[in-house]
């Protein structure tokens, strides 16, 4: 049975951050996309196209560990990146992918990456629990080879160490956390710091 209990809670889950972030405005016409690990390692993600603050059961699908439809449904082009961080970070348990404004602004003000430090909100991120903390949110390219895009994150991983998220440029920001609360505690975070970060960048420029 491709549908069960866990399936339909992590779905629920999914839906409702999607109204939280929706509502604020960081998930434009239908833009972004989620996703949850089920504990067999199926993964529950947002069918391609459908609009995040109206999302009804039906537009949740499964995908195996490579990101392959498992109910015949299409998934989102960018379900690769889901199922690299997945398979980088086994205690990862949900992903959530906005395209906020703050986010996208900032990528066309910084180049690189995001330095975020000192910030007492630093503390909302996962093993974070001083607001002495620096922590670099890199900066990719957009890119429409979605694959090409996923081994540019793990390369800069692989050389860099752990990530808490990163922007995609003139596209929107990942994040992740052991669950759908926790990746939504984070999104919120981040778009609060992302926000500062804009109107620090704006006014130097």
């Amino acid at each position: 049975m491709l549908h069960d209990t866990e399936f339909e809670t992590r779905a629920a889950e999914l839906i409702d951050a999607g109204r939280f972030i929706d509502g604020r405005g960081w998930v434009p016409a239908t833009s972004g996309n989620f996703s949850a690990r089920l504990s067999d390692g199926r993964i529950a993600i947002t069918v391609s196209g459908r609009h995040k603050g109206r999302l009804r059961p039906e537009d949740i699908m499964l995908v195996d560990a490579e990101g392959r439809s498992l109910d015949g449904k299409k998934p989102s082009a960018e379900a690769v990146l889901h199922t690299g961080i997945y398979r980088r970070y086994p205690d990862v348990g949900a992903i959530l992918h906005p395209h906020s404004p703050a986010a996208t602004l900032l990528s066309r003000l910084v180049a690189g990456e995001v330095i975020l430090e000192d910030y007492e909100l630093l503390k909302a991120l996962a093993g974070i629990d001083s607001h002495e903390t620096r922590v670099a949110v890199p900066i990719f390219p957009n890119d429409q080879n979605i694959p090409r895009l996923a081994l540019k994150v793990e390369e800069y991983i692989e050389m860099h160490g752990d990530l808490h998220a990163y922007i995609i440029a003139g596209h929107g920001f990942y994040t992740w956390g052991k669950s759908v609360a926790d990746a939504l505690r984070h999104v919120e975070a981040l778009e609060f710091l992302f926000d500062l970060e804009t109107r620090i960048h704006g006014v130097k420029r």
